[in-house]
């Protein structure tokens, strides 16, 4: 079996200079998952036709596995199969799918393509309760199915009919190769049809098998913003049903964007407004705050998160204590019960259990003992301008706060650092360590005051 992906056109009503098939859904392109649907089936071939801002889509979905075929022109739907034929073969079936036709279920394929066998045409249809602007599939006394006839070229009781054609086809190799040669653009837009190729195979005596999906918004298709945005809701709104009814409480499922992968544990809870990017994992018990956003990050059981966090590379240990408007950066590695505060930023640093820096704080390339107690305004000065360097706080430290930690330095175990100090040498162990300007008071000393007006 092989797929063509029909990826050319321009999407004028997109408003936009990314090319329609690159708009995202889900934060992947609309092509990318209409590419899954079908890697999913292993064809044998999987070749793209592709058109306006090719060069783009190309760079975006380059892949080894992806034939790329040129439409030129748009000439409709049978001039951009033939473009495709070019690098097929005339064995086996060939499967026609669309660039913007992001929902279809690799299940729904298959079943077509069961329907269809190896002699066969399959042909996916569904029917709408507004059919207007589709192409009607008209079938005969028999209800066999006999032609496609377009909405612009459709009589009355044709744009009557409610039954209409999603696109998606798959018929032999061969014989679709000798139909395609066969297509006219007589016809009101003077496009070369691939729907005429049915009345085509009827008349060769060859049995069009009908098949629809299992839920009616795996074949829309999106050409503009309105509708994108509908389909990023209903994708979203599966995502999170499937979550739900595998015991996931999440307190909004209209108010969910899972743009990657989401593995979920026994009893997690996620408030309203959490997007989730790349791999996310979140053990049995997690509570995720409102408004986060989470990005290859992994999430230890029983971690509770506040609403407004941002982590992004970052693994976090059980019985987490984060947030609110807390950020974890690439690198970082939350141990046991770490508490991150309020607008607390950490990158590329291991924090050890039970250590606490719950206020207004930056750890940057830092490694942190267990039972650390970092007060309020602490910084590391990791960068010189140049390089970055290392700090390394042992275990039970209490730094006083809005102390700077100038790297490289070594905090010993057991050391305390007062308030206010700026840190430049190693601090001993079990030891108090200051370094603070001598604080002097001036009597009759004069606060300054404005000038008056005309002085």
């Amino acid at each position: 079996m092989q797929i063509a992906i029909l990826a050319a056109g321009q999407g004028k009503r997109m408003n936009s200079q990314l090319p329609k098939v690159l708009q995202p859904i889900a934060g992947q392109p609309l092509l990318a998952h209409v590419l899954n649907a079908s890697r999913a089936l292993s064809p044998r071939k999987l070749c793209v036709v592709y058109g306006h801002g090719g060069d783009q889509v190309r760079a975006t979905l380059a892949a080894p596995d992806i034939l790329w075929a040129e439409q030129a022109q748009q000439l409709g739907t049978g001039h951009a199969t033939q473009q495709a034929m070019s690098v097929f073969d005339d064995t086996g079936s060939v499967l026609i799918l669309f660039g913007d036709v992001p929902l279809i279920q690799t299940s729904t394929l298959q079943a077509l393509l069961d329907t269809a066998g190896d002699s066969h045409v399959g042909l996916l249809t569904v029917d709408l309760a507004n059919p207007k602007g589709y192409g009607r599939i008209v079938r005969d006394t028999q209800g066999s199915v006999i032609r496609i006839v377009e909405d612009k070229d459709a009589s009355a009781a044709e744009r009557a009919i409610r039954e209409i054609n999603t696109g998606i086809l798959c018929a032999p190799a061969r014989l679709l190769r000798s139909w395609l040669s066969r297509l006219s653009n007589n016809n009101a837009q003077g496009e070369y049809y691939l729907p005429d190729i049915i009345a085509m195979a009827v008349a060769d005596g060859i049995e069009v098998r009908a098949q629809q999906p299992a839920q009616e918004w795996e074949t829309l298709g999106v050409n503009n913003k309105v509708q994108l945005a509908e389909l990023e809701r209903i994708y979203q709104r599966n995502r999170a049903n499937t979550l739900m009814e595998a015991g996931v409480t999440i307190l909004d499922p209209a108010r969910i964007d899972i743009r990657g992968e989401l593995i979920c544990g026994r009893d997690v809870e996620i408030d309203v407004g959490c997007v989730f990017e790349g791999r996310v994992e979140l053990a049995d018990g997690v509570k995720l705050g409102a408004y986060s956003v989470l990005k290859n990050v992994k999430v230890g059981p029983l971690t509770r998160i506040a609403p407004f966090c941002h982590f992004e590379g970052a693994e976090i240990g059980p019985e987490g204590v984060l947030g609110p408007f807390a950020r974890l950066r690439p690198g970082t590695v939350l141990a046991q019960d770490v508490h991150v505060g309020n607008f607390v930023e950490i990158k590329n640093s291991q924090i050890a259990a039970h250590t606490k820096a719950n206020h207004l704080s930056y750890l940057g390339d830092a490694t942190v003992g267990s039972r650390v107690n970092v007060g309020a305004g602490v910084i590391t000065c990791n960068y010189d301008g140049a390089n970055k360097h290392r700090t390394i706080i042992e275990d039970n430290v209490f730094i006083g706060s809005d102390s700077q930690l100038v790297a490289p330095v070594k905090i010993g175990r057991g050391a305390t650092i007062g308030a206010g100090t700026t840190l430049t040498r190693d601090a001993p162990e079990d030891a108090l360590t200051l370094g603070r300007a001598r604080q002097i008071s001036l009597s009759g000393w004069v606060r300054p005051t404005k000038p008056k007006k005309g002085d």
